[in-house]
């Protein structure tokens, strides 16, 4: 099957399939008569299987480390295991950033519940953010 045909068979776009041709993510055989790149079945299950990983967090980079492992004959289980803590780790850190981005925004909505809206002066842009301070230059 061609490009198009792969891409409506795995739900993916026509130049994200190239992408992953490009960067050797796939590896298709090119087509003697007219140089096309044809792919097979084991092109489908890779792509659904980058598709999966990626709905799970892997990047691209971890999805390349996980087909490094299979294709030399190693279990990439270990790496998947490892690679999904790591990213549970990062993801409860940005979650703690965000519950404390978002408390403080509800704090400084609540705040300028009261206040007026405000013409720029020159000296002023928005009073309502200004009320927050910030660093002096």
């Amino acid at each position: 099957m061609y490009v198009t045909e792969l891409a409506r068979k795995t739900g993916i776009s026509p130049d994200t399939v190239r992408y992953y041709s490009k960067t050797a993510m796939l590896n298709p055989r090119r087509n003697e008569d007219n140089g096309y790149q044809v792919y097979g079945n084991s092109d489908v299950r890779r792509l659904r299987f980058i598709r999966a990983a990626k709905s799970l967090g892997y990047t691209l980079s971890d999805i390349r480390e996980i087909f490094a492992d299979a294709e030399h004959g190693q279990s990439p289980c270990p790496r998947a295991r490892a690679l999904i803590e790591r990213h549970i780790k990062e993801t409860e850190a940005r979650l703690a950033e965000l519950t404390t981005l978002h408390e403080k925004m509800q704090q400084a909505l609540k705040a300028w519940e009261c206040m007026e809206d405000s013409e720029p002066t020159g000296e002023s842009v928005c009073a309502l953010i200004e009320t927050l301070g910030g660093s002096e230059d």
